[in-house]
């Protein structure tokens, strides 16, 4: 599975549905003993764009209306309040100007930003002075940037080192997801994702871990990709002033053998930061004495480091 192509998008209602849904609604809004409703349009609301909460079943004839920020009516949270006889618009204490309001109860925000996620009550004043209160909920989303991965070692060595890769910045209400050359991620005992799927650890990192990484955020309005990150793996076998040595074809690194015994010759352990390798074979490691290993084959096979055999 290849991810997908394209750039970043968001879910944005053009401005002119916005107007014709507020002009529809200005001049016919039908009788109905309907309970109060508030409807967020578009549900899904995108920083930056234009929402409408729009009021349904407004009684016929109201004598005006209040919007207030939060779950209930206050006064010290008024937004701003309509009287219909004279088209007056009243702002109150939290108007934030870029706010209008309709003959029939709806409310448009332009611009919108995280701030105004919350809880918006109406109250309605009917002519015979009774009260109708409704509650609704705007939650708006933020516009993704491209996210960038990290790692928390810049140059891993193979066998020795586990690398971390982390996918942009923490965000709430964002999912990630993983490519390694242009390939979803299979299972595999050395890879991991956290719970969010935001980090991945690659255990024991070897070079067909270079990459390269592609990782994806995504929200209910936007999504972004990263561009492609390549790991720079050391080889851990090194020759002083050569640089990195490469096995010979027909040889496996001991360090992806299971279990792994101490390295051992002529009685003494052998330091485990070297890298060790035996021809390619299927087996499993038992033990190891002097330049020899026992193999659960029981074939004796010689021991190499870095290409070269020991003896």
């Amino acid at each position: 599975m290849e991810p997908p192509s394209g750039p970043a998008s968001r879910r944005h209602v053009p401005w002119s549905r916005l107007l014709l849904a507020v002009s529809l609604l200005t001049f016919w809004t039908p009788p109905t003993t309907a309970q109060l409703t508030i409807e967020t349009v578009p549900p899904l609301t995108a920083e930056g764009s234009d929402v409408l909460l729009l009021a349904h079943n407004v009684s016929e004839s109201p004598l005006g209306y209040a919007w207030h920020r939060g779950e209930r009516v206050d006064d010290a949270q008024l937004i701003a309040s309509y009287r219909v006889d004279n088209n007056a618009t009243t702002n109150g204490s939290v108007y934030r100007g870029w706010e209008t309001l309709y003959p029939n109860g709806t409310r448009l925000i332009q611009n919108v930003t995280q701030k105004d996620t919350g809880s918006y009550t109406l109250l309605v004043t009917k002519k015979d002075l009774q009260t109708e209160i409704q509650t609704g909920h705007l939650h708006v989303y933020p516009v993704l940037p491209t996210p960038v991965i990290t790692s928390n070692n810049s140059n891993p060595r193979e066998h020795e080192d586990t690398v971390v890769l982390t996918c942009g910045y923490e965000t709430q209400n964002t999912s990630y997801m993983w490519w390694i050359n242009n390939q979803s991620l299979s299972k595999s005992m050395r890879l991991e994702l956290s719970k969010d799927k935001r980090t991945l650890t690659v255990v024991a990192v070897t070079r067909n871990d270079t990459g390269p990484y592609v990782c994806e955020a995504r929200n209910p309005v936007s999504f972004s990709r990263s561009d492609p990150f390549t790991l720079d793996v050391l080889s851990a076998c090194t020759t002083e002033g050569t640089g990195p040595q490469h096995p010979p074809q027909d040889m496996v690194p001991l360090a992806a053998l299971s279990p792994r015994p101490p390295y051992v010759m002529r009685g003494h352990q052998l330091p485990s930061t070297r890298n060790y390798y035996a021809p390619t074979q299927t087996f499993t490691v038992i033990s190891a004495t002097k330049q020899m290993w026992v193999l659960s084959s029981s074939r004796l096979v010689s021991l190499t480091d870095c290409g070269k055999e020991l003896t």
